[in-house]
């Protein structure tokens, strides 16, 4: 038999977005596969919506939404406890996945039992032949080195299946091993980084992250909270400095905090006061702040780490 594999579809408030996405995955080509919606939390009717309009999908509610961390916990437990899964795909509910995305997935993942995580080509939904991402490098300094191949226009470069430092988690196949070893997020980070934090307590334990060219999807990009919203920018600014307060030595951050107070929080938060989004500006310095706060609290972030 082919591997068993849960497609995990988080949605808040999402209803509008998942007939396409939904119907997507529907065409897969690929024959054991079951498709489990979570509504984290909605106040729309997600629910109802894919019981009436999907009679293949399973949908769970969690009745008070958990942030993105938890809600894919919550699919997470359901795929590899519940529905004895082999693996589990985390993918967003503002996507459209080519009919083979399951199939090309599974055929890398399946290649090493020490794959913990396999992804392949996010295209932008307006543009279909424009790379959002094809995986994420290496940083010296911030670790995580940033979007490969973000906004080229596919013109094949990227069309080798090779491993990754990093990888969004716009689509992601997870191996149950991984998460038996590990678990799944961590939830101090609700959304943003938290499969930066993911993958780093993964690779500590000689998981490996692989692409595929051939497993395609295409974006809307951020439609739940906002591409620019002041929450993601809070998370944007706070999160990515947990994880390395949480993996990094002292000589390593020291960069990496006079890097962030320069470029993420103060420019960033000055440009936006300049444009009188004054929220903003306030939320980037809030994350920066509930980072150290965070850092002081758990006993990561001394004077020796900044100094």
């Amino acid at each position: 038999m082919t591997p068993k594999v849960v497609v995990l579809v988080l949605s808040y408030n999402g209803k509008y977005l998942l007939e396409d996405a939904l119907n997507s995955y529907l065409k897969n080509d690929y024959d054991n596969y079951k498709i489990l919606v979570i509504d984290n939390g909605s106040s729309d009717g997600t629910e109802e919506y894919v019981k009436e309009n999907f009679k293949n999908v399973i949908v769970r509610r969690i009745e008070k939404n958990q942030g993105y961390s938890g809600g894919f916990n919550f699919g997470l437990n359901a795929a590899f406890n519940e529905m004895d899964a082999d693996f589990a795909l985390i993918t967003n509910n503002d996507v459209i996945a080519d009919k083979n995305i399951i199939a090309e997935l599974v055929k890398v993942a399946t290649t090493d039992e020490k794959i913990g995580f396999t992804t392949g080509k996010v295209y932008f939904n307006d543009k279909k032949d424009t790379l959002q991402t094809v995986g994420m490098s290496y940083d010296p300094v911030r670790i995580n080195g940033g979007h490969i191949g973000n906004a080229e226009v596919d013109n094949g470069q990227y069309d080798e299946v090779c491993e990754r430092y990093f990888a969004d988690d716009v689509f992601t196949m997870v191996n149950k091993k991984l998460y038996k070893e590990i678990g799944g997020y961590d939830t101090e980070f609700v959304l943003q980084a938290e499969q930066f934090d993911w993958q780093m307590r993964a690779k500590e334990k000689g998981y490996k992250i692989m692409f595929t060219p051939y497993a395609k999807l295409w974006h809307k990009e951020s439609m739940t909270i906002g591409k620019h919203s002041s929450t993601k920018l809070y998370y944007d600014a706070r999160n990515p400095m947990i994880v390395l307060l949480k993996y990094t030595d002292v000589k390593v951050f020291k960069k990496y905090f006079w890097l962030h107070f320069r470029q993420d929080t103060f420019r960033a938060s000055l440009v936006n006061v300049k444009h009188l989004n004054l929220k903003i500006g306030i939320s980037i310095w809030g994350g920066f702040f509930s980072g150290v706060y965070w850092g002081i609290r758990n006993n990561k972030l001394t004077l020796k780490h900044i100094f």
